[in-house]
């Protein structure tokens, strides 16, 4: 493993459009080798970091952001083994960011790899080194963690606490991958200096001029990016820890459906389509995920949803729970309505048909059974409030669990997150209103860095059991208090046995499960 302090060397931490820093002790909020904001360096930079994603048994995709219109270039392995990447050009028209679909890696190795920038003249730029794992091709033991909610509830990054520390006990885990099931950033969730807590405490922000306001132009989009990636602990961690990365409503705006006009009136441009595109843009310019999926019906644009192989014990489905739903309605309809659409389930039936994976991992941004209302009638998720058979959006549900039960796969777990506290549940199709499927487990993580919230009801169509809930003290607890903060951790040993332990953000153990892989 590279030394930890090697790869969080960073520069140009807070960049330009700062408004104000609230701290005390500024080196808590800077990096090694921070430089002044917005000062013009001799050679491009790296204001954001540098990250991996989507990183399988033979391929890995490697990003960074700079300064300037410069060429990305990407150094990966060691000696003579190791391989020098030319990249793209990275201009105003992707923000400066820019990344390289490394193929041909070997499986089941420890990869470093470097990048930087050259400028137009060639001059090359500041020095990232970073660590990814690619899948064993062989049973080997395998982890990772999970959770979402970065920056919500205008808790952002408080210098005085040391930043978004939630993501330091992942870090310490030395897991093979991230999840982030969504949320990524809160674009409709302005952030000012300072909040006074219910105890009179104050919270203190670090402010830039995209985070004062909801986001509605691409470049506030891009700017709540570029605010997460001022915090140490996350670039520390995206540097030596690849994520799958999904999206979620707060990546455009709260409980958003295509084709949705707001009467919020902090926005001046209300077509959620309009906000949508803005949106997306941004989030494949700043994450790292493979465009190598499209969606024929959207064009040229990459798609949210695709199966990340982790190697003979698991294989991660990551899906795109936005994108294609209907209206947020009751959810009584009598006919079966779009959550995933016909498309995303026919290509998860599919994928999982043909998975050889010993366990099959489905990232959901939305949990199955809780109820997550939007307003007092209608329904944001999948759960309706009605116990009985299905109905609305369960109907799509109930159609793809009884197909893995007719198909005969197993070993298929949900990770998910959504709600702000943590839970551990069992569909019990013996309990349910609705039976044909299989039980299985379902696990909920987050918030990593914003309010506590929970428990919500549980719908009970399809048989949830609730097995574990963490919670937090009381409706939107800040992060200060580590406790309501909470993040999800997986092992599969070499024999194929999970284990998922559910933990708060200083990393301390509150519930474990333990499954053993069927049908071998």
């Amino acid at each position: 493993m590279v030394d930890l302090s090697r790869r969080t060397v960073l520069s140009g931490a807070l960049g330009a459009g700062v408004l104000g820093v609230a701290s005390a002790d500024p080196s808590a909020a800077r990096p090694v080798r921070s430089q002044t904001p917005g000062l013009v360096t001799a050679r491009p930079s790296l204001p954001s970091g540098w990250q991996s994603g989507d990183v399988t048994d033979g391929s890995a995709i490697i990003w960074s952001r700079t300064d300037r219109p410069s060429r990305l270039v990407v150094r990966i392995g060691r000696g003579q083994n190791a391989r020098m990447i030319r990249g793209p050009w990275a201009t105003p028209r992707t923000d400066f960011t820019a990344q390289v679909d490394v193929r041909g890696l070997a499986p089941g190795r420890e990869y470093d790899y470097r990048v930087h920038f050259e400028d137009l003249s060639g001059e090359a730029g500041e020095v990232g080194i970073g660590s990814l794992r690619t899948a064993s091709e062989n049973t080997a033991a395998t982890s990772f963690v999970w959770t979402g909610d970065t920056a919500g509830q205008g808790w952002g990054i408080n210098p005085d606490l040391g930043g978004m520390v939630g993501y330091r006990p992942m870090h310490e885990l030395r897991p093979d991958f991230l999840i982030h099931s969504g949320d990524n950033i809160y674009a409709d969730g302005p952030i000012t200096e300072k909040v006074t807590e219910p105890d009179g405490q104050v919270w203190r922000n670090i402010v830039t001029t995209q985070v004062a306001k909801v986001a509605e132009t691409l470049d506030e989009f891009r700017g709540r990016y570029r605010y997460n990636l001022l915090d140490d602990n996350i670039r520390a961690m995206y540097a030596d820890v690849p994520v799958i990365s999904q999206w979620d409503d707060h990546e455009t705006t709260n409980n958003w459906y295509p084709g949705e006009i707001l009467t919020d009136d902090r926005y001046t441009e209300q077509r959620v389509d309009v906000l949508a595109a803005r949106a997306r843009q941004a989030f494949f310019e700043y994450m790292p995920i493979s465009h190598r999926y499209r969606d024929r019906a959207r064009g040229p644009q990459p798609r949210m949803y695709r199966a990340v192989k982790r190697g003979p014990l698991l294989d991660v489905f990551s899906l795109d729970m936005r994108t294609y739903r209907g209206r947020n309605t009751a959810g009584l309809e009598g006919r079966r309505t779009a959550f995933l659409g016909e498309a995303q389930v026919e290509w998860l039936l599919r994928e999982l048909s043909a998975s050889k994976a010993t366990w099959k991992a489905i990232a959901a941004d939305m949990p199955i059974g809780i109820i997550v209302p939007d307003g007092d009638i209608a329904i944001e998720a999948i759960a309706n409030r009605d116990p009985g058979a299905p109905l609305g959006r369960e109907l799509e549900i109930a159609y793809l669990l009884s197909q893995i039960k007719k198909r005969g796969i197993r070993n298929v777990v949900w990770f998910t997150a959504d709600v702000h506290y943590c839970a551990a549940h069992y569909y019990d199709p013996d309990k349910a209103a609705f039976s044909d499927f299989d039980g299985f487990h379902e696990f909920v993580a987050g918030p990593i860095s914003a309010g506590g919230f929970g428990p919500n009801d549980m719908d009970a169509t399809f048989g949830p059991q609730v097995l574990f809930q963490g919670l937090p003290a009381r409706v939107n607890q800040s992060p200060r208090d580590q406790k309501a903060m909470f993040f999800g951790y997986v092992q599969i040993d070499g024999a194929g046995e999970m284990t998922v332990s559910l933990r708060n953000g200083l990393g301390e153990v509150l519930h474990t499960t333990t499954l053993e892989p069927s049908g071998l």
